[in-house]
């Protein structure tokens, strides 16, 4: 569109953002406090404002028009008029072109300015005083999009809880390096698309790829003048918008065409979204979007100064959950992305954050109901990241029914119980069952607990058993940023070595925790990477990394096959035997009378364990029996799932101890199908009769298994 529209018509409130119905465009626009509002059209390079048009309809707190000239394509922003009182909350600000919350499409980067800011910078003793220059300029412009896309037979794949494996992975990272996707798709929507991705996932054996947060976001200014970049993009001021940056060709459609590939391979998609916070930041942050629409209703502010935000997210903002149209842009913008864009579902960050009302984290909040009674977005994965940074935010066990949550619990456990800590076993075996302790209680079952041992914050795997101390010195914060907990062991040597000692124990230690994480009861995530020995050179806050730190290195080596067909061969183990996928938490009660039950714990002894050992300071071995027998879960049509028996070793003593196999069924031989001691996890071939004793090696888990005797 190059002329001004002259066809200006009333429009309609709902829906918000800009809407193309075929014909035109309506937009509308939420804003309680605002004086005036006008809407700026761009001419196709959003480099020159072509007309400004004053929105005159308003209804109830919603500002509208229809401009039935305009076509999918048309750039456009806001400008809005109303107080600039800081102290009351309102910081309006005309001369800053804004982004419309709902806008489908954000094209061009932001070109950091003191413009965007709506006061003066460097003013004295930060007055905030009201700044006249315009920032137009260096501003993104949204884009009128058309929505038509041909999903043809498109469905959810629906992969049940149990079932599910999930790869927790980065959009630009995952393809950015792979030699076999062209190079103009490394790194985008359509490189995730292509055939060399998609295999990798399948023959992984992954079910579900989480993707790390994909709304337009914003490179924060401090990084930006450092050279550096926000790669993890937890920083969003787009809710509706894929980000522009991950696309080959520039067309939202291109994220459509992700998704239905990988439908079409059977693996579902999450997204991380991040509604807690926006990427305006603090009292002293740029005036982008939100802020200059309407910052008393978007933000929860300091009820004693208003000119502060109340932060429970360390990011400088907490978008104000107690809104009722602030509540409402978040369900619009998951529905959109569940109807529109067909995702499968959420792992929402700092979800408590979410669920706050006053200041206290409450788990039947507005937020809960909502999406409870929802009937698109109660049928969607959710999964929290059940803590922020306020006061009483740490909520691990404490979502509703309906919810899965990231289990930092498990994650420090396993990490602890390989390093070699003592004092673990009965914490271990909780975790190893699917934390029953945290989800049993309130009704829900194994598949609430996200298992992870690695995740995009902290190490990758590798430089779990490779670092003691964390190395961000590239982050250029003097290595102050990033926990300093991290549970890891460096196997004697901080960082790469040539000691072929201490690669090989290094080389055990992640295929210890890969088979302890999918052996185990809940749901397992896996980080991307981990598969091939991905490295971030001890950088545990790669939040700002944009390069080889942080993308996956495919280049081939003899220990990434070995490594990766080690996981794929402990998926399929998991996928190919029920018992370790279990629906219902174990009872530990004896078979119909018999002395065998669910679950067993045995001493190297081959006995069950007393309550004794269960304290034992010093102990680090354990195994654990899971009777195939008593597994009589049912399936989707009601037919009973059986099992074969299996019996877990575990030792975390860097010494060798023989542990008796026990026998609960009438001899019948185990035979050994999986060692971590072995480089590939597989033993020499050999059957063990009941009260044989395994030499069960130092810091290794082995997997035995004996066929039911009457299947």
């Amino acid at each position: 569109m190059h002329q001004p529209c002259t066809a200006i018509w009333p429009g309609k409130p709902y829906p918000r953002g800009a809407t193309w119905d075929g014909e035109g465009v309506n937009f509308a626009l939420f804003s309680g406090h605002a004086e005036k509002v006008e809407l700026c059209l761009f001419d196709r390079k959003g480099q020159r404002e072509i007309q400004r048009i004053e929105l005159c309809e308003r209804t109830g707190d919603v500002w509208h028009c229809y401009l039935a000239e305009a076509r999918p394509g048309l750039l456009y922003g806001y400008r809005v008029y109303g107080p600039y009182r800081p102290e009351e909350g309102h910081r309006f600000n005309p001369h800053k072109l804004l982004v419309d919350p709902y806008a489908k499409d954000i094209i061009g980067k932001s070109s950091w300015s003191d413009d965007h800011y709506g006061y003066c910078v460097g003013s004295e003793h930060e007055d905030l005083s009201f700044d006249r220059r315009d920032n137009a300029a260096g501003m993104p412009k949204c884009m009128v999009i058309d929505p038509a896309f041909t999903w043809g037979d498109d469905r959810p794949p629906r992969i049940a809880w149990h079932d599910t494996v999930i790869y927790e992975l980065h959009v630009r990272g995952f393809t950015r390096q792979h030699p076999d996707i062209p190079p103009q798709l490394r790194g985008t929507y359509a490189g995730l698309a292509a055939a060399p991705a998609i295999e990798h996932l399948r023959r992984l054996g992954v079910t579900t790829v989480e993707l790390m947060p994909v709304h337009t976001y914003l490179d924060d200014h401090r990084l930006v003048k450092r050279g550096l970049r926000n790669y993890w993009g937890y920083n969003s001021f787009g809710f509706f918008a894929p980000d522009a940056r991950y696309s080959a060709t520039g067309l939202v459609s291109e994220f459509k065409t992700m998704v239905k590939v990988l439908h079409s391979a059977g693996i579902e998609v999450i997204l991380d979204v991040v509604y807690n916070h926006t990427a305006e930041g603090d009292h002293l942050g740029p005036t982008l979007s939100f802020r200059g629409v309407d910052n008393a209703s978007y933000y929860r502010l300091n009820a004693d100064n208003l000119r502060y935000y109340v932060d429970y997210t360390g990011c400088g903002n907490t978008l104000n959950m107690q809104h009722p149209r602030v509540l409402q842009l978040i369900m619009d913008s998951l529905r959109y992305w569940v109807l529109e864009m067909h995702v499968d579902g959420f792992r929402f960050d700092l979800a408590s954050a979410l669920a706050r009302e006053l200041h206290a984290v409450d788990r039947l909040g507005a937020f809960f109901d909502i999406i409870h009674q929802d009937p698109v977005l109660s049928q969607v994965r959710l999964v929290a990241e059940p803590w922020d940074l306020g006061e009483g935010g740490y909520q691990v066990g404490n979502f509703p029914t309906g919810w899965a949550e990231w289990n930092d619990k498990y994650r420090d456990t396993m990490r602890a119980y390989w390093k070699g800590d003592g004092g673990l076993i009965g914490e271990f075996a909780r975790r190893l069952t699917g934390s029953s302790d945290l989800y049993g209680p309130s009704g829900r079952k194994p598949n609430a607990s996200i298992n992870f041992i690695t995740a995009h914050d902290g190490f990758t795997l590798h430089d779990l058993v490779s670092y003691d101390r964390k190395h961000n010195e590239a982050n250029l914060e003097d290595n102050r940023d990033g926990t300093d907990n991290n549970i890891s062991w460096n196997c004697g040597v901080e960082g790469e070595t040539d000691d072929p000692a201490i690669n090989a124990l290094r080389a055990r230690q992640k295929r210890n925790f890969l088979a302890t994480l999918l052996f185990s009861q809940g749901v397992p995530m896996l980080l991307a990477g981990d598969e091939l020995g991905r490295t971030q050179r001890g950088n545990n806050n790669a939040y700002c990394q944009d390069n080889e730190v942080s993308w996956l290195d495919w280049k081939p080596g003899a220990d990434k096959r070995v490594l990766l067909e080690f996981v794929k061969r402990v998926v399929r183990l998991r996928r190919n035997h029920p018992v370790f996928r279990r629906r219902h938490f174990f009872q530990g009660w004896p078979i119909r009378g018999k002395d065998i039950k669910d679950i067993m714990w045995l001493s190297p002894d081959g006995r069950e364990m007393s309550d004794d050992e269960w304290n034992n300071s010093f102990a680090r071995c354990l195994g654990v029996y899971l009777s195939g027998e008593a597994f009589e879960e049912r399936d989707a049509r009601g037919r009973v799932i059986a099992d074969d028996d299996f019996l877990l070793l575990f030792n975390a003593h860097h010494e060798a101890i023989r542990f008796t196999v026990p026998d609960y069924h009438m001899g019948c031989d185990w035979e050994v199908l999986l060692d971590t001691h072995f480089e590939d996890g597989v033993p020499a071939a050999r059957r063990l009769h009941p009260g044989a004793a395994y030499p069960l090696q130092g810091r290794s888990m082995t997997v035995l298994m004996s066929p039911r005797l009457n299947p």
